[in-house]
């Protein structure tokens, strides 16, 4: 692949945070980023030095996109694979529509895993009311998930029988979905890997992962578990990408059971939540990464060099409480007081409850010393819950 040399334009489909921070870290390696997003001022437009106002199947946009950019890539998974398809023929594509595509659907995903020989929890394709009669027992308890445009546990619906099932599929529009039997777990695990056109591979180390109400809460990075299992894991993770022939930056989450087996929950064909930790705790950041990646050049070093806490901030920090109505900025110098804490906010005008506003990195010399500081930031910002 032909390098494209700092002081070149890279492109990027998709206007938010992942967006930003792809942004800030391909122009501190010397590039400018043009932005295809249909909303104005969004956080990756904020930042790069053009932006082109159009959707992500509008033939002007995507043809000024091609024309800006040497190389173009994605800052989230529902960007249309058919917008893909129609950069590749003019410039550089990474990922691929192919590998996107997907990822963009639940069940083409679990379907792919499991034909690849990945483990994945044990499930059933609903399409039409005839699939409820063939649904076997073993499944429930399980969760209902739409096969498209379900994130942050958006779309999905836990059921313990035929006729709950049934009643979540018509909720969610009679549309496809699976049915997924629901595992005991010890823990939830995330692997971000890169890999080249030519290839080559490089994976971060294994965050743990903690979720509230579907939403990415906090990931601790190193994974708190043994050398063997983190093996294992970073193995799956390469396994996907080379499976998937991926270019780009991937992540692949998994479940740890209760039984100790790794199960493939869902892979995210760009930089992940999860690894933001790796802008502050690693000698690469993820994004450095994809920059690297799509401008053909060599690999930046993935290890990590201090142990990390990655808090999410939602927009329900904005509010006193669950009836606040007008936001209020936090305070943070609650965050800041700690030294070691690392504060990212997306630039979005309008905080949201549920909304990923920003993030902390809370570094320390143990993932212990970390934990107290993310335990004390939290505890100031009102984040509720415990770590």
């Amino acid at each position: 692949m032909a390098t494209i040399a700092p002081g070149g334009w890279l492109g990027l489909l998709g206007g938010g945070q992942l967006g930003r921070m792809f942004c800030l870290a391909a122009q501190s390696l010397g590039y400018k980023v043009v932005v295809l997003d249909p909303a104005a001022g969004g956080p990756a437009a904020s930042v790069a030095e053009r932006h082109i106002a159009a959707g992500y199947l509008d033939a002007k946009g995507l043809a000024e996109l091609a024309q800006a950019a040497a190389a173009t890539t994605t800052e989230f998974e529902n960007v249309p694979a058919a917008a893909l398809d129609f950069l590749a023929n003019s410039v550089r594509v990474a990922p691929a529509a192919s590998s996107v595509a997907i990822a963009q659907d639940r069940i083409s995903e679990k379907t792919f895993l499991r034909g690849n020989g990945f483990a994945v929890a044990p499930f059933a394709v609903l399409r039409t009311e005839a699939d409820f009669a063939t649904l076997p027992d073993d499944l429930f308890p399980g969760i209902v998930k739409s096969a498209r445009l379900g994130y942050d546990g958006k779309g999905q619906a836990s059921v313990d029988d035929v006729d709950a099932t049934r009643a979540a599929w018509r909720a969610l529009g009679s549309a496809p979905c699976v049915l997924e039997r629901r595992v005991a777990l010890a823990c939830e695990i995330s692997v971000v890997v890169a890999r080249d056109a030519s290839g080559t591979l490089a994976t971060w180390p294994a965050a743990e992962n903690r979720h509230r109400d579907g939403i990415l809460d906090v990931s601790i990075a190193p994974a708190r578990l043994d050398a063997a299992r983190v093996a294992a894991a970073r193995e799956i993770a390469t396994g996907v990408a080379s499976a998937l022939a991926y270019c780009g930056v991937l992540c692949v989450e998994m479940f740890v059971t209760d039984d100790d087996e790794l199960l493939v929950n869902e892979i995210a064909p760009r930089p992940h939540n999860s690894g933001h930790y790796t802008i502050d705790a690693c000698v690469t950041s993820q994004f450095e990464q994809q920059a690297r990646v799509l401008a053909g050049l060599p690999f930046g070093d993935t290890r990590q060099h201090t142990p990390a806490v990655m808090v999410n901030l939602l927009g329900d920090i904005w509010f006193d409480d669950a009836t606040a109505t007008t936001p209020r900025e936090p305070d943070w110098n609650a965050v800041l007081r700690h030294p070691a804490a690392k504060l990212h906010l997306y630039g979005k005008a309008q905080p949201r409850r549920a909304r990923k506003m920003g993030h902390v990195t809370c570094l320390g010399a143990t993932i212990d010393d970390a934990l107290a500081t993310a335990r004390a930031i939290r505890r100031d910002l009102g984040i509720s819950g415990t770590l």
